[in-house]
């Protein structure tokens, strides 16, 4: 009896390990994460922060420095975008094309300034 009850036991865990792992949802990462070439050739970090994706130059002069913070899902994204040579804030986008990513800064929407990044 007490060799059934064994097995029982470990079915029904077995069982509800498999309810809950079906259960869980999975979270592909979204493609805009992962290191970038900008257009002045800086190597730049797009990562998760609160409940959107953060810029953080990792190379040249201004390295470390957090440059944009974007919100949305593949492919079009929007935020804001620093300049990082004189700290003013644009109104932003990006569009995400295969490994290409372009980037729009505006200020007012008519004054507006692209650039493509490529992945690395």
């Amino acid at each position: 009896m007490m060799t059934h009850m064994y097995w029982a036991a470990r079915l029904l865990a077995g069982g509800l390990l498999a309810a809950v792992l079906v259960a869980t949802p999975s979270f592909a990462a979204e493609p805009i994460l992962g290191t970038w070439k900008t257009a002045s050739g800086e190597t730049a970090a797009i990562a998760p922060c609160g409940g959107a994706f953060c810029i953080t130059l990792k190379t040249g002069k201004h390295a470390g420095k957090r440059i944009g913070e974007l919100s949305g899902s593949a492919p079009r994204y929007t935020g804001e975008i620093t300049d990082p040579a004189n700290d003013k804030t644009y109104s932003g986008s990006a569009a995400l094309s295969g490994d290409q990513l372009k980037l729009q800064g505006c200020v007012l929407k008519v004054l507006c300034r692209s650039q493509s990044w490529s992945r690395l």
